[in-house]
């Protein structure tokens, strides 16, 4: 009974490739010019412009004839970008600055708060205000 299935499974393995190869052969690329080779070709000339064309695509302009209305807007666009990736990163290291600075005033506050308490402590006299004035000498 194994041995009918296993026999099934090749031969619909075998006809499944076979079907597959046959739809691949249309597909493969061929040495001989076909009617496909002068559509390639017209795609290739709409792709590929001519070395002279290509040589002048980027200098459409002389350095000074006046900018079109579109390079100008792109190049302003770059200019305000640049000048919000600019503004983003200073304001980005001031909040850094401003927290640090903050953090550090913190911590002598609680230094200058803990050494005055304990002068306090170690001062205290008993009596209430423990000012100098309020000490009675002897």
């Amino acid at each position: 009974m194994a041995w009918r299935q296993l026999l099934l499974v090749t031969c619909f393995s075998a006809a499944m490739l076979l079907c597959m190869m046959q739809e691949g052969t249309g597909a493969s690329v061929g040495t001989g010019q076909g009617p496909g080779q002068e559509a390639r070709k017209g795609v290739k000339q709409k792709v590929f412009v001519q070395e002279s064309d290509a040589s002048n695509f980027l200098k459409k302009r002389g350095k000074r004839s006046p900018k079109s209305r579109e390079e100008v807007t792109a190049e302003n666009r770059q200019k305000l970008r640049a000048d919000e990736l600019r503004r983003e990163y200073h304001e980005e290291q001031r909040n850094e600055f401003e927290n640090f600075v903050e953090e550090q005033n913190d911590e002598q506050e609680e230094r200058n708060r803990e050494a005055i308490e304990q002068w306090r402590q170690w001062h205290y006299d008993g009596l209430y205000p423990p000012y100098l004035y309020n000490r009675h000498h002897i």
